[in-house]
């Protein structure tokens, strides 16, 4: 071989061609799967229409039970159903999948027509799909081509961008100023952190504001949290003995029966020791193989008496611990609470901030509610430093894996590799686009954990900021490790044999090579779109949780009963940022190498129907961020814009194509113009929630997040409405509600026109119209083009009010609502810690109850709801007993009676 560009193998197509085919047939044997066992195993795949396992309002209606007659109705699901069943962080994940796909899909239109026919036409005669590419481009006049593509294309999803900036700010202004999310407790919250030692005091920091209603000051609890670990571990640990023991006793009593050739036994003592003796009864070593070994249950019973007046005297003096420079404050309303968090509180630099408020108690994380201002500047800076490093770190093992996507150009210099062309094309194509597309995706699962561990470290105060400083940096590795370095590692493998001979004309060619690389991450969207859309399907990973690490690990009722219930959700920092990635790898790439865009536009929709349905039907919703990831990746979706923009202007100037340059110039300063002006524009409302949303249109009557205050600060004056007439709450178009909310009149004051407020009456939750709908000028039906010109009006908050749920007109039946409980939400948890509530199967010869009555004033104990069957299997019935319910709630039967197919499991 003497010349690479004669003599080395071109692999484009065979890359793309063999990532193509073994990825379809991945899909089809994944989704040939998914379609035949979504019938038979309901709890993986139909979980939320099949069992109780949540709340009736928000548990949907089971899709079609045919194999293919369940596609249609998913795909014709309404936006209310989907926030309802995914939340606002799930139902925006979607959209933006659906936006990417069908972005694409329309940009082909113009694109392919023009783009492919001036690549390919009397071009360099490159082969593959190589010569659908920019690299094959053999006239400069041809430039302005992609120019004026680029600018239809990247304009184009700026103003994408604009809609969908107007559309998240209208929805989540409408839904934080909805009963349901006003009346939390979250929403009236606002923690400050560095707070000065003046106002760590009840007393005193109820002096900085109004209408404060309860004050939490954050307080360590080292030593109580401990303990009440130990606690926990040693329960957990006498409910697994005492299964164990009465199973053993079950089992006992069945290989008498069956030595009795069947019969039945005479007389069954309860006392249990006269089935198991004392050298089988469960046993533990206090230290792991060394430690010395103790009956389990006698220990425990030793044990727990004493430990339980360590905690209960380390709780009863919590208030004796130090002061942590967080507090938590309840506000009367959200209205008082966005005040608080929006105003300046305190005249020192950094003091009484950051402030937030929406954070439930559950996702608090307690490890940096002790910070002052300098601490926390350090650890963030420090977090951030070691992003980069692990930034810089990472590279070599990216390289080396872009670099592997184009091993034939090595071959010139490196003659030992010769070998790979012996090789028959499958298993060159697996060589040079398959494995390095599955290395990379291996390499990215490695980070997520450390990541979050730096969240916690640089100060996040949430479980939601952990995930949002993940998305943050993930997405940096995303765009660096797996499209930069991958990207550059690869051009200059391609032509690193000519360089070598010619280092003058480095630049020049790898602006030639650098489309090649697209043949790389269109392998990389078709493994997303088909093996890892129909892998999400098919979850294979809960399966083989569920069925095989079920049967082998979960050994009592508390753990069956978990696995049943418990279902899977979506941690956003991580998902979020993949799929950014790869929009910004199509938008760098889509100039260059339109090919992509018909990759992109199948891959992405094929991820929106699996994530569609998983999000619907499958898993549960996550904790709570309010959508805000979706105009973070919208934002980072922008870096594509600018890589595709930049690449092109430094194609055109080794090209020498100056009006193109300039043509091109101008459109990237138009991006950054337009980008500045987003921040501008939407950055502070994407954290707020604005007056006009909060206070009632007549300016006199309550609303969920707004309550009149007298004089005295303390005290509360409830206007009392109008004989309103009262009815149930129905969704309503925005057309309906602009006929009957209200109108101004010449003297400046309202009249309601038909004299009524919504009231739901069973809850009593009142739907007054708000300031925000102060406009009444009616929304006129439009065709699509018109709606999607004009997105301050047709995404305007007025507008998308149809697109709320009815349950976001009524309490969340979640919601903490017992003062005693609300007393403590904001405390550190083991402060009102109990002990577990222990649960244990009931057996048929009450052996149960004797051991149950052992621990009579130790520890709660009970054996309802669950039992043996007389083979020693468990079945459980209820959920587990719980100190805050007088009884035990049922759960759906696991054995589904309708469908005698339904896998067993009980046992």
């Amino acid at each position: 071989m003497s010349s690479s560009s004669t003599t080395t193998k071109n692999t484009s197509t065979s890359q793309v061609v063999t990532s193509l085919v073994f990825n379809l047939c991945v899909f089809a044997a994944f989704f040939a799967s998914f379609v035949l066992l979504r019938l038979k195993i309901k709890r993986i795949y139909q979980p939320k229409s099949s069992f109780d396992l949540i709340s009736d309002e928000k548990r949907p209606e089971p899709l079609p039970s045919g194999i293919w007659q369940w596609i249609l109705p998913l795909l014709k699901k309404s936006d209310n159903f989907i926030i309802q069943q995914a939340g606002l962080d799930g139902y925006f994940f979607i959209r933006y999948l659906f936006i990417i796909s069908a972005y694409c899909g329309v940009s082909m239109l113009y694109m392919f027509p023009v783009l492919l026919t001036l690549n390919a036409v009397d071009g360099v005669s490159h082969k593959g799909f190589d010569m659908f590419a920019y690299s094959n481009v053999n006239s400069k006049g041809r430039y302005y081509g992609h120019v004026f593509c680029g600018w239809i294309f990247f304009w184009g999803f700026l103003f994408v961008i604009y809609r969908e900036l107007t559309l998240y700010n209208s929805l989540r202004h409408n839904i934080l100023a909805s009963p349901r999310y006003a009346k939390k407790l979250s929403s009236r919250t606002v923690l400050f952190q560095s707070v000065p030692e003046q106002y760590l005091s009840v007393t005193e920091f109820s002096k900085l504001f109004e209408h404060t209603k309860n004050v939490w000051i954050a307080r360590g609890a080292k030593e109580l949290t401990k303990l009440v670990k130990e606690r926990d571990a040693l329960a957990y640990k006498l409910e697994a003995a005492e299964t164990a023991y009465l199973k053993k006793a079950i089992k006992a009593i069945k290989k008498e029966k069956k030595k009795n050739g069947g019969a039945t036994l005479g007389h069954i003592s309860s006392d249990i020791t006269a089935y198991v003796p004392d050298n089988k009864r469960p046993s533990h070593r206090l230290k792991p193989l060394v430690g010395k070994k103790v009956d389990t249950i006698n220990y425990v019973k030793e044990k727990l008496p004493e430990l339980n007046a360590k905690i209960l005297e380390l709780q009863n003096n919590h208030m004796d611990e130090k002061p942590l420079n967080s507090v938590f404050v309840e506000f009367h309303t959200q209205y008082d609470a966005q005040k608080a968090v929006q105003m300046v509180a305190h005249h020192s630099p950094l003091s009484l901030t950051p402030g937030y408020v929406g954070i439930a108690p559950e996702d608090v994380q307690w490890f940096n509610l002790r910070m002052f201002w300098l601490e926390r500047l350090v650890r963030k800076f420090g977090s951030v430093s070691a992003i980069v490093a692990l930034v810089i770190l990472w590279t070599f093992p990216v390289a080396f894996v872009g670099m592997i996507s184009n091993i034939t150009y090595l071959t010139n210099e490196l003659p030992w590799l010769n070998f790979i062309y012996k090789m028959p094309d499958v298993l060159l194509g697996i060589l040079t686009s398959l494995a390095p597309t599955i290395a990379l995706a291996v390499l990215m699962m490695l980070l997520p954990i450390f990541i979050r561990k730096l969240a916690v470290v640089g100060g996040a105060p949430s479980s939601q900021h952990v995930e949002y400083f993940t998305q943050q940096a993930y997405f940096a590795f995303q765009v660096i490790q797996v499209f930069l370095i991958t990207t550059l590692a690869s051009s200059a493998t391609s032509t690193v044999t000519t360089i070598i001979e010619e280092p003058t004309s480095a630049m020049q060619l790898l602006a030639e090579n650098l489309p090649k690389s697209s043949n790389f991450y269109m392998g990389y969207i078709i493994l997303q779109g088909l093996s890892i859309s129909s892998g999400a399907l098919m979850q294979i990973v809960p399966l083989i949780l569920f069925y095989v690490l079920g049967s082998l690990l979960d050994s009592t009722a508390r753990k069956k009963f978990t696995r049943f219930t418990s279902l899977s959700s979506m941690s956003w920092g991580t998902v979020f940022p993949v799929y950014t990635n790869l929009a910004v790898i199509t938008f760098s790439y889509a100039i260059i190498s339109p090919l992509i865009l018909l990759f992109a536009t199948v891959g992405f929709f094929l991820l929106y129907v699996a994530y569609l349905y998983n999000l619907t039907y499958v898993f549960q919703e996550s904790p709570d961020s309010r959508g805000i990831h979706y105009p973070r990746a919208l934002f980072q979706t922008m870096v594509g814009l600018y890589l595709g923009q930049i690449c092109l202007l430094g194609l055109f100037v080794v090209g020498k194509g100056w009006g193109p340059i300039v043509l091109q110039a101008i459109c990237l300063g138009v991006t950054v113009f337009v980008h500045l002006n987003f921040n501008s524009a939407f950055d502070h409302l994407m954290t707020v929630e604005p007056v006009d949303t909060m206070k009632a249109l007549d300016g006199k009557s309550n609303t969920p997040s707004y309550t009149r205050h007298s004089i005295e600060p303390e005290k509360e004056e409830v206007q009392e409405l109008p004989a309103f007439q009262v009815r149930k709450y129905q969704p309503r178009s925005s057309a309906q509600f602009d006929q009957r909310t209200t109108s101004i009149l010449s003297d400046n004051t309202y009249e309601i026109q038909t004299g009524v407020f919504d009231t739901d009456n069973e809850n009593n939750i009142t739907t007054i119209p708000l300031l925000a709908d102060g406009d009444t000028t009616p929304i006129p039906a439009a065709p699509f083009w018109k709606r999607f010109l004009q997105p301050h009006i047709y995404y305007s908050y007025k507008a998308v009010k149809n697109k709320l749920p009815e349950i976001y007109n009524l309490p969340d039946p979640r919601e903490m609502t017992d003062e005693n409980q609300i007393k403590h939400a904001y405390d550190f948890p083991t402060v009102s810690a109990k002990c577990p509530y222990l649960w244990i199967p009931r057996d048929p010869y009450g052996f149960s109850t004797v051991q149950i009555a052992e621990f009579s004033g130790i520890v709660e104990f009970s054996d309802e709801g669950a039992r043996f069957s007389e083979d020693a299997s468990i079945i459980w019935e209820t959920a587990p007993p719980s100190y805050n319910d007088s009884e035990m709630k049922p759960v759906s039967n696991p054995f589904n009676e309708e469908d005698e197919d339904e896998l067993d499991l009980s046992n």
